[in-house]
């Protein structure tokens, strides 16, 4: 699936979802080069003018629990390819058993990616969050959400692949001697599921999170690498390529497991959202947990 294609869907589910207006749907698919025709023509496609989703049935608002208190982030810089400075959030873990790549949704590294890494950290697992808007300042200087998704989807696919390998580059020279792994959510699902495409032999471990596939995917330059692939059962969008995930997997050999979490939707895994599903984002995480502990630690 093209980004680009990906992430405009994103803007005409979140309205057919209700959480977007037709008119903030409409300024965002603009600013990512669609134009009003298509747009009208994308949103109605998606389903049209939503109801807001409810906050009982996809348990927004509820607070996650992480079993220990997560490690504080810190703010980093790095060297990028081509004379760039990357940044990202590092978080180290006290006795690591391994390091992580986090990479994050559609919205740029915010908070709740930090989070994530910061539970990592917590959990034995020592983790970079990147920012694959480095090349324009970071996140925060893009502006908001709207923005960031807009930024990502202009940006070529190849200098985020050169970037996440930096990021590699970062954990190994921070935890040298650990083996690594990748994690993403959304967006960052198929940030993931590219990294292993592109070929990437030090990944000893990767679990993409409800990430679209990329067109014509193949595995079999990321030989090391066992697979966790994550999905939402009310994810009919990124479900349509699970089993041509599952069929590349297969045809490179690779060690892998495909979970597909009862209802839940679309980015259930985030505490911030309204779609967070606290019982599925529980049981993902506990599951990622094992995952590493079998082929990171």
């Amino acid at each position: 699936m093209a980004f680009q294609q990906y992430l405009a869907e994103e803007v005409a589910i979140d309205h057919a979802d209700g959480v977007l207006s037709r008119r903030e749907a409409l300024r965002r698919l603009a600013l990512l080069g669609v134009g009003v025709p298509a747009a009208s023509a994308l949103l109605a496609a998606c389903g049209g003018d939503g109801e807001p989703v409810s906050s009982t049935t996809t348990g927004a608002g509820e607070a996650a629990t992480p079993p220990t208190p997560a490690v504080e982030t810190e703010e980093i810089t790095f060297p990028g390819p081509e004379g760039r400075t990357l940044r990202g959030g590092w978080a180290a873990a006290d006795q690591a058993r391994g390091a992580v790549l986090v990479i994050h949704e559609n919205r740029g590294l915010n908070d709740h990616i930090r989070s994530v890494a910061g539970r990592l950290a917590a959990d034995g697992y020592s983790a970079l969050a990147i920012d694959l808007l480095s090349a324009e300042g970071g996140t925060a200087a893009v502006g908001g959400e709207a923005e960031a998704m807009a930024a990502l989807s202009s940006a070529p696919q190849e200098r985020f692949v050169a970037d996440m390998k930096a990021g590699l580059d970062e954990l190994e020279r921070r935890a040298p001697g650990q083996k690594l792994g990748a994690i993403g959510f959304c967006f960052g699902g198929g940030m993931t599921w590219l990294l292993l495409a592109s070929g990437e032999p030090r990944l000893a471990a990767a679990a993409p999170f409800y990430g679209p596939l990329p067109d014509g995917a193949d595995f079999s330059g990321s030989p090391n690498a066992a697979v966790l692939g994550v999905y939402a059962e009310q994810d009919d969008r990124v479900n349509a390529t699970r089993d041509a995930a599952t069929a590349a997997l297969e045809r490179a050999g690779l060690t892998h497991e495909i979970v597909t979490y009862p209802d839940a939707g679309h980015a259930f895994f985030n505490d911030t959202g309204p779609r967070y599903s606290r019982a599925a984002a529980t049981q993902a995480y506990a599951k990622v947990l094992n995952w590493f502990g079998r082929h990171l630690a």
